[in-house]
């Protein structure tokens, strides 16, 4: 029974070099299709967030000027206009607490950041000058029409070609 046990082979343990070198290169494969694909995500995200943002932006100039007589806030009033108090006429100044006649709003609790561009992480209005151009603003007012848009140059495009000032 010893003389069996000492000519038959000894189990191997442990792994070859070349499994090894087998289980790295799959490894490798599955990178390379995964990391493309979570970085198209994140654009993604980014382009969801902005049509996000300007929804929300949007919705409190509605209600901003359904409230002060079809008025929209100017340029100068922006941001306190949506982020406190004011009165019935849209030309009030805005003040922090409720109180007569400072009865309409806070349309917003902040004042959303823009997701993507040069601007991105800006918060600001611009009003005035050509869309893009100043990336110390995150977004684009025109008062008279209440109509805001991403301050992001032309070249600035999602996935799909489609500029961020378009939307």
């Amino acid at each position: 029974m010893d003389m069996l046990r000492k000519t038959s082979k000894p189990i191997p343990r442990g792994f070859s070099l070349i499994e090894l070198v087998i289980v790295v290169v799959i490894i490798g494969i599955i990178g390379a299709i995964a990391v493309p694909r979570m970085s198209r995500g994140a654009k993604g995200a980014s382009d969801s967030a902005v049509t996000a943002n300007l929804a929300v932006l949007r919705s409190a100039l509605d209600l901003y000027a359904t409230e002060h007589g079809g008025a929209y806030p100017t340029i100068a009033n922006m941001p306190n206009a949506l982020l406190q108090y004011t009165d019935n006429t849209a030309a009030a100044t805005p003040v922090a607490t409720k109180a007569a006649p400072d009865i309409y709003g806070p349309y917003v609790r902040a004042i959303p950041t823009l997701p993507v561009g040069a601007a991105k992480g800006k918060t600001g209005f611009i009003g005035t000058g050509i869309i893009g151009a100043d990336a110390t603003k995150g977004w684009y007012y025109t008062a008279g029409t209440g109509q805001v848009r991403a301050n992001t140059a032309d070249a600035e495009k999602d996935d799909a070609g489609i500029a961020y000032n378009t939307y």
